[in-house]
């Protein structure tokens, strides 16, 4: 569909004729619409979709025609990390570029006292549209700095992200805080029980818009790498001898593991950085400033931040750890292979990992190609789901090794009573 058959301002339209876009993707011809209409909307897409679009444009035209309360915060998106928070607010930036009174500010930790005090006046002013981070949000709710009794407009971004981060409860103390009347979207890639629950509690007679999670790109070579835990750092030194180290990306699965694998690059000489959320703001701009100038070669990065890194050049994606759910799979390797450009995931999987990666398979529809583990690191386990061996796995009719019988406990002279 053709944005110029969606009824967005002319104001809107112009923006989107600068950026030269002319047709709309599914979630966007989807959910425009219904939230033009001021329906609430529960939207079920990966990234890489066109969400951001998908709620700013239909906002931003809304704001541009109709009649909000002027001097008042009419919009409150929130966000899970910073770097996704960022992104949302250039890409307000330039929708809003011909709409002179529609303000914004992004509301986000990690910088110091002289932001956090432009932030509570901007939001005192009554910026439109606020971005933010919940923690960062409720910072400033703490210190009287906001008031959301007039907003039209909420906005949750990536939510199954911001349940994994653990502001469930932060959400819904912000929720309370807006007019009943108030219209919620939503947006999340996966749809697990806590976003279920959720989405009762928040949204009313919601839409919902669930498309089907794209496959990976056709140019990206994906190999996996069955190995021990204990190897996988040998695998890692393999495959930068194969395959070279410039221009690549490592994604695991916690910040303990980032700061070790990091320290263990930088022993043996490679040029490399790490991203997770123990960095302040400014670390992490000084790290994707040094990644995308070509400074770095290497980025160690957990998932979290990982939504921030939107980078053309990436040859290579190398998945540390095994993904739990198919789309943050489909997520990590389409760093690679962008623009024209050929890329390579490779993936390393451990024993106990093998039956989340058979689920990625089944997802794909093929079997990754598996390659050999490096001689001299051992033995590779074998490709099989690994049951576990727990102490219940006994059966009730199985006698025990030896035939003692449990001793019969005496009873007390006043239990026989």
């Amino acid at each position: 569909m053709d944005f110029y058959n969606l009824d967005l301002s002319d104001n809107t339209l112009d923006a989107i004729d600068d950026m030269r876009w002319t047709t709309c993707t599914p979630i966007q011809e989807e959910c425009i619409p219904e939230i033009l209409e001021g329906k609430d909307v529960l939207g079920i897409a990966q990234t890489g979709t066109g969400k951001t679009a998908a709620y700013l444009l239909p906002i931003l035209s809304r704001l541009d025609e109709e009649n909000f309360p002027a001097d008042s915060i009419n919009c409150v998106i929130m966000s899970p990390t910073r770097e996704l928070a960022q992104q949302i607010d250039q890409a307000m930036q330039g929708f809003s570029y011909y709409m002179e009174d529609v303000s914004s500010v992004a509301v986000y930790g990690g910088n110091d006292g002289n932001r956090y005090e432009q932030e509570s006046r901007s939001m005192k002013m009554g910026a439109d549209i606020i971005i933010a981070t919940p923690g960062r949000l409720i910072s400033h709710i703490t210190m009287g700095n906001v008031d959301f009794s007039k907003v039209s407009f909420f906005v949750l971004d990536e939510a199954d992200r911001m349940l994994d981060m653990g502001f469930y409860d932060d959400i819904l103390s912000i929720t309370k805080l807006l007019p009943k009347t108030c219209q919620v979207i939503m947006f999340s890639a996966t749809m697990p029980n806590k976003i279920e629950e959720l989405a009762k509690t928040i949204l009313k007679n919601p839409t919902i818009i669930k498309l089907a999670v794209n496959k990976p790109a056709e140019k990206i070579k994906q190999i996996a790498c069955v190995c021990h835990e204990n190897q996988k750092l040998g695998v890692l030194k393999d495959i930068f001898k194969k395959y070279g180290h410039k221009r690549v990306i490592i994604f695991s699965s916690s910040k303990l593991k980032v700061k070790d694998i990091n320290k263990t690059l930088r022993s043996i000489h490679i040029n490399s950085g790490e991203m997770h959320s123990d960095l302040s703001q400014s670390e992490r701009d000084e790290v994707m400033f040094m990644f995308k100038s070509g400074q770095i070669d290497v980025l160690v990065a957990t998932d979290i931040v990982a939504r921030g890194i939107d980078i053309d050049d990436i040859s290579m994606v190398i998945n540390y750890d095994v993904p739990h759910d198919s789309e943050d799979y489909v997520h990590r390797i389409g760093r690679t292979a962008r623009a024209d450009h050929d890329g390579i995931a490779i993936t390393l999987v451990r024993g106990k990992e093998v039956s989340w990666f058979m689920q990625i398979e089944k997802f794909l529809g093929y079997e990754v190609e598996k390659i050999p583990l490096p001689k001299g690191l051992g033995k590779a386990p074998e490709y099989k789901i690994i049951k576990p061996k727990g102490k219940n796995t006994r059966k009730r009719s199985d006698k025990p090794s030896n035939n003692r019988k449990r001793p019969r406990r005496r009873k007390s002279k006043e239990q026989h009573k």
